[in-house]
């Protein structure tokens, strides 16, 4: 066992020399674990997300925690792919159909789960600043699990046009939730930090939306003029890949949100010419290997032994179940209200369990706050408690998510043929 270790140590050693090593042991080991998964019915995705916690710290540590920050850009460019494409789907003749329905059911959808999550939690005797944070983080759902699966089984139809509809408008609305609910938990925690008043954090909060908004406009517009006239290949790639990770990674440098910035850029672009689709088609090749990158790096984050505190396992379950029962009602009731289609009412809501990096990302930035990092040791520590019960979050819901995904997908788009 002793000899086991010290050649693990060694290899880690050889691999931290350079990044090539790591990304090319994590292909491979994440393709055999997604491909011995799938022999189970089980998304290749999952297999992905194991191979990264068996390399992570947690386990062998092959992949430390250092070398998983310096393959944070592989995560940032994966993110944009994946928000371009789904702001791609909001083509206007598309959504002009489906509009009203996929409207309400986001709506019903992200405010039954901030209220359920949040309430639940003040049951449990969270105080109300954390609880509404958490209920707000509660409503984020992982788009990348959803493509990733969507594209796998080459899915169409009017299920995956709701599904694409409500994950891009459920991002925006819970930045938007959030900013909201930040504002009113940094004035409860420390009023020092409203002597402007209320108002000038909820502005700040509806500016970076915009800001974002914005930054992916003016994005898509450059695609659109470099690209839309072009039919090599090869120049369409090299010019679409060089704004966007020029955008994406303006949004990071100045605090804004890639997700939402890189999604208005795909919806800009489909909607100034149908020819634009011709983008869309030459960046979808690199997904798979973009994609399990991002999934097995995701997996070396997490860490099973946040499991053995007992505060945080009990919180985190009540967490767990209360925004799963929230997602599938939510949608459930929207689209009874919107009197969407039988299989949308019936399946959509199962894939809205996956949760990652934007749940992960507004949890940091809580963290990271000097609003909050002024607080008592007493209150930094419920941060810190957050903070775990986020990430036992995503554990579960990043390992159990897609499958249910996959099943409801394939039973909904059973119901169209």
């Amino acid at each position: 066992m002793n000899n086991l270790i010290l050649i693990l140590q060694d290899f880690r050693e050889v691999i931290g020399h350079h990044g090539l090593f790591t990304v090319g042991l994590l292909l491979i080991v994440g393709y055999l674990l997604g491909k011995a998964v799938s022999l189970i019915k089980i998304p290749e995705i999952t297999g992905y997300i194991i191979a990264g916690l068996l390399m992570g710290d947690a386990l062998t540590g092959i992949v430390h925690h250092e070398m998983s920050e310096d393959l944070k850009i592989v995560t940032d460019v994966a993110l944009g792919l994946i928000a371009l494409t789904i702001g791609g789907e909001f083509y206007m003749a598309k959504l002009k159909k489906m509009g009203r329905e996929v409207v309400i059911i986001t709506i019903f959808q992200i405010i039954i789960t901030f209220a359920t999550v949040s309430i639940s939690l003040l049951v449990f005797k969270l105080s109300f600043p954390f609880a509404i944070l958490m209920g707000a983080i509660a409503t984020a759902t992982a788009p990348a699990a959803t493509v990733n699966i969507v594209q796998s089984l080459r899915a169409q139809g009017k299920f995956v046009d709701y599904l694409y509809g409500v994950v891009a408008l459920d991002d925006a609305g819970c930045v938007i939730i959030f900013g909201l609910s930040f504002a009113v938990a940094a004035g409860m925690l420390n009023p020092g930090a409203l002597d402007h008043g209320p108002a000038i954090l909820v502005l700040y909060a509806f500016s970076e939306i915009f800001s974002s908004l914005l930054l992916g406009a003016i994005t898509g517009y450059l695609v659109h003029c470099f690209c839309t006239k072009k039919t090599k290949t090869n120049e369409i790639l090299i010019l679409t890949l060089g704004f966007i990770f020029l955008e994406t990674a303006a949004a990071i440098v100045f605090h804004l949100s890639p997700l939402l910035s890189n999604m208005a850029a795909g919806a800009l672009l489909i909607n100034l010419s149908p020819r634009n689709n011709k983008v869309f088609r030459i960046l979808d090749p690199m997904s798979p290997p973009i994609y399990a990158l991002f999934f097995v790096i995701a997996g070396t984050e997490l860490d099973p032994r946040i499991l053995m505190h007992g505060d945080i396992l009990m919180l985190g379950m009540v967490f767990i179940l209360a925004r799963g029962i929230a997602k599938y009602s939510g949608v459930f009731i929207g689209s009874a209200v919107s009197k969407a289609p039988a299989n949308i009412k019936k399946y959509l809501g199962f894939c809205m369990l996956p949760q990652a990096g934007v749940a992960i990302g507004m949890a940091l930035i809580i963290q990271a706050s000097p609003v909050i990092t002024a607080l008592p040791p007493k209150e930094n520590g419920t941060i810190t408690m957050m903070v775990n019960i986020i990430l036992l979050s995503v554990f579960f819901n990043e390992l159990t998510g897609p499958p249910i995904s996959k099943y409801a997908i394939v039973k909904a788009m059973a119901l169209e043929e």
